[in-house]
């Protein structure tokens, strides 16, 4: 009987040992329409396609460049510098090229006439921020497990339930809800859509943002 009370304690103290800490994941005290950001990306489909930026089921249209430079959001630079774990190995290796977030300072003009354009002169008053991109993960996809130089700024345009992100052993949903929310992608992550429509996401980095 001893012995049976003793593995109950520690089978509970090896939950408690497993409580999340959804830290990671910060919730701004800011939100936007989320009616007026489906329809800003309605509007930019129809003028751009998503850039693939050699991933597979992955693209992003870029809404911020370097000034004057059109070449800054092409190719691999609408996706730059990561880290990651490719082999069972396990050793870190490096992807792509470093990018100088902080140069790209311009909204691209032609997207000045949609909702993105309020929401970044609004975001970046706040936030330091780097390139802003609209985000594509196709259906029943993934990212690669890896991490970024910086955080992420994240406002869900369209999702569903399937659609959650990973950050060390820690998974989340964040809902199309008009919320934004600052991601610790400094620490290994992922995405992945397990729905059955396209999961899109106005994601940006931020340059001064701590996590405590």
């Amino acid at each position: 009987m001893i012995n049976e009370i003793s593995k109950v304690i520690d089978l509970n103290t090896k939950k408690e040992e497993r409580v999340l800490d959804f830290s990671d994941f910060q919730k701004q005290e800011i939100k936007f329409d989320i009616d007026k950001l489906q329809e800003a990306y309605s509007q930019i489909v129809k003028l751009k396609k998503f850039e693939d930026a050699g991933v597979t089921h992955f693209g992003a249209i870029s809404l911020t460049q370097i000034p004057g430079d059109p070449d800054s959001v092409k190719g691999n630079k609408a996706r730059g510098i990561f880290w990651t774990k490719p082999d069972k190995s396990g050793k870190e290796v490096v992807r792509d090229q470093a990018i100088d977030e902080s140069a790209y300072s311009e909204f691209i003009t032609d997207y000045e006439n949609t909702y993105f354009k309020e929401v970044y002169d609004i975001l970046s008053s706040r936030y330091k921020l780097g390139r802003m991109r609209i985000l594509l993960k196709e259906p029943r996809s993934t990212l690669s497990w890896h991490r970024d130089p910086e955080p992420r700024l994240h406002i869900p345009i369209i999702t569903n339930p399937g659609c959650i992100m990973v950050i060390d052993n820690v998974a989340k949903h964040m809902p199309a809800d008009g919320s934004v929310w600052i991601t610790n992608n400094t620490k290994y992550h992922n995405a992945f859509n397990g729905g059955e429509e396209n999961r899109i996401h106005l994601v940006a980095c931020v340059l001064d943002y701590n996590f405590n």
